[in-house]
């Protein structure tokens, strides 16, 4: 099924592709399409209500003043009413709902990686899918960031389906000039752009270091979700098939990896494990939710887990 996006983004122009719906390769329509089709599905039927109910609103707005009913929150009284007409009344307010999205896509080499039939890049594309369409389907903003060895595409936040089959078009199509996988350079440009509290789901498979501060500072100012794209082969290396020429997708080094040694296998395994358990402590330290995703786990079902898991945690206070 996602052949044609390896095809598509061999093929890709170095430049930013700025060209209307119109004007791009009846191949591309017609996939971003079919992700439309699916993706809007899975929404419907699967995501419905469960994105509004997890993420809040920017602020409360004043409504009405209405007469006091048994069971309303004396704190909302309004005292000056309710002194003048004898009888208590209440404050009654509204969620306001827009809010702002910010898709951060890692777009770097290592994205290409995938042993079973899926690459972290294809399964990151379809859940960034997910989340920007349950979040146009909330009237809310979606914007996004895309970053390799530096920020490589700034789309601002819009409201509208077109404004998120454009993003999802720019994912399919944009072909990094970088390989490497720059998480501060993207975080510093979410609290550039970001300026109000946003939502903010970070796309990465976070090979890469040097980034804690920067997490930091984007949890302390917005709702963070990390979403870290894994392939099981990266933690668990196949024994006794022989020695693997193993090239690194970001920096081009190979080095050879004899399977049959233990010592061999665990060194390869113990690095991503490594990367990821620093993540999770991060995530831990900053109370910002995780979400691991495997290449051979359909994102809906992860994004599923994630929402009704947070959905309690709300309700429990």
């Amino acid at each position: 099924m996602w052949s044609w996006l390896q095809r598509l983004r061999s093929a890709a122009s170095e430049e930013v592709v700025e060209a209307e719906s119109a004007a791009l390769p009846s191949e591309l329509l017609r996939q971003v399409r079919r992700l439309e089709v699916r993706s809007k599905r899975q929404v419907r039927d699967l995501l419905a209500g469960q994105y509004a109910s997890v993420f809040r609103g920017s602020g409360l707005q004043f409504e009405e003043v209405r007469e006091y009913l048994p069971g309303d929150d004396v704190r909302f009284i309004d005292w000056n009413v309710t002194a003048r007409l004898g009888l208590p009344y209440v404050k009654r307010y509204r969620e306001e709902r827009e809010r702002t999205l910010l898709l951060v896509v890692d777009i770097s080499a290592s994205e290409g990686f995938g042993t079973g039939g899926h690459t972290k890049w294809e399964r990151s594309l379809e859940v960034a899918a997910l989340i920007g369409l349950s979040a146009v389907l909330n009237q809310d903003k979606v914007g996004l960031i895309t970053f390799a060895s530096d920020v490589e595409r700034i789309v601002p936040p819009r409201k509208g389906m077109p404004h998120v089959l454009r993003l999802l078009r720019d994912l399919m199509w944009y072909r990094p000039t970088g390989r490497g996988t720059n998480l501060a350079a993207a975080l510093r440009r979410v609290r550039r752009l970001a300026r109000r509290q946003a939502i903010v789901f970070l796309i990465s498979d976070f090979c890469s270091s040097g980034y804690d501060r920067d997490f930091k500072i984007v949890a302390k100012h917005h709702d963070l979700v990390a979403i870290c794209v894994f392939d099981e082969r990266e933690l668990r290396v196949p024994r006794n098939i022989g020695i693997l020429p193993i090239r690194d997708p970001e920096t081009g080094h190979t080095l050879v990896l004899n399977t049959h040694r233990r010592a061999d296998r665990e060194r390869m395994e113990q690095q991503r494990r490594a990367q990821m358990e620093r993540l999770r402590q991060l995530c831990r330290a900053c109370n910002v939710d995780l979400i691991e995703l495997s290449t051979d786990t359909q994102p809906v079902h992860a994004l599923l887990r994630f929402f009704r898991g947070r959905e309690k945690r709300l309700a429990h206070g």
